[in-house]
């Protein structure tokens, strides 16, 4: 994925953990688009959902959440975002990280002004 090329999908969902579902069935649908085994997209679908659970506490009231995806021939980016008052990056050494660390091959913290971006890539067939 080329951080700078368009997504090829986009969501903006409230902030708020009710619609943490449709996230993770656009996720789990877009990375079988692609052929990722059923451990692939669950591992996905995983990831995303604590990447999001990660961005909900520090998100403003009745804010958004970004959602981009990449995908390539095996693999899947996903960006999520979501504009903070304060925004701080995850401990890399917390149980957060480490759930997210296990379940992609790839995975980053982003301050950009006043939003906090959690980017993460699965390739299909890793197995943590």
């Amino acid at each position: 994925m080329n951080e700078n090329s368009l997504p090829d999908a986009e969501l903006r969902l409230p902030a708020d953990s009710a619609y943490f579902a449709v996230l993770r069935t656009a996720t789990a649908g877009l990375a079988a688009r692609i052929n990722f085994t059923l451990d692939d997209i669950e591992d996905l679908r995983i990831a995303v959902d604590e990447a999001c659970a990660i961005l909900l506490p520090q998100a403003r009231p009745s804010s958004e959440l970004q959602c981009q995806f990449w995908l390539g021939q095996a693999t899947m980016t996903v960006a999520v975002g979501a504009s903070c008052d304060d925004p701080r990056a995850p401990a890399e050494q917390g149980f957060a990280w480490r759930v997210l660390s296990a379940l992609t091959t790839y995975v980053k913290s982003e301050v950009d002004g006043d939003n906090l971006v959690l980017t993460l890539s699965r390739s299909a067939g890793r197995h943590p």
